[in-house]
């Protein structure tokens, strides 16, 4: 049987897996079994620059911090060897991880969670082919600009024609 001190410190990990958890906008679940060094190192490199925590999780704490965070529907992707990649954006993770899974077969997507909302491994793969943050806001706001510019198109199109007019107007005076 485990000593109090071990078992004081399994729960203290779960607890701050479990803070991660709830703390993180979405996460996915991975199988990284067959990577090797230098591509799990890549990975690595490539998730921090996405502003992504990735790490290797016991199945057991991870299964415990789960059901912590109210995330049910995990328990069966808890197998074999498992790695969390948690974030504060929506598709980041899902992002990194399936553009990694596509080069290297050995990656493998197990499942994921976008708000608290657990998702499976084809969900996340739809979710990364979405496109960043950025550009669906900039879509938005054009689709929102786009009226208002019609209708300052429609003033200036009427002032043109006054001035023109006015223009006219003058010349007949003036001839």
């Amino acid at each position: 049987m485990p000593s109090e001190k071990i078992l004081q410190q399994k729960k203290e990990y779960v607890q701050e897996l479990s803070g991660k958890l709830k703390n993180s906008v979405a996460g996915v679940v991975v199988s990284y079994q067959g990577l090797t060094v230098a591509e799990d190192t890549q990975l690595r490199r490539e998730l921090r620059a996405a502003g992504v925590e990735y790490a290797v999780v016991k199945n057991t704490m991870l299964r415990r911090a789960a059901a912590d965070a109210s995330l049910e529907g995990l328990d069966h992707v808890l197998e074999g060897t498992t790695a969390l990649a948690v974030s504060t954006d929506h598709i980041a993770a899902a992002k990194v991880l399936c553009a990694f899974a596509e080069k290297n077969k050995a990656l493998e997507i197990k499942a994921g969670f976008v708000e608290g909302k657990v998702i499976d491994a084809a969900a996340v793969k739809e979710l990364a082919k979405m496109p960043p943050k950025e550009v669906l806001v900039a879509k938005a706001l054009g689709g929102l600009n786009a009226p208002i510019s019609g209708f300052v198109c429609v003033l200036n199109a009427n002032l043109r024609g006054l001035a023109v007019a006015l223009n006219a107007i003058a010349e007949q005076k003036n001839a």
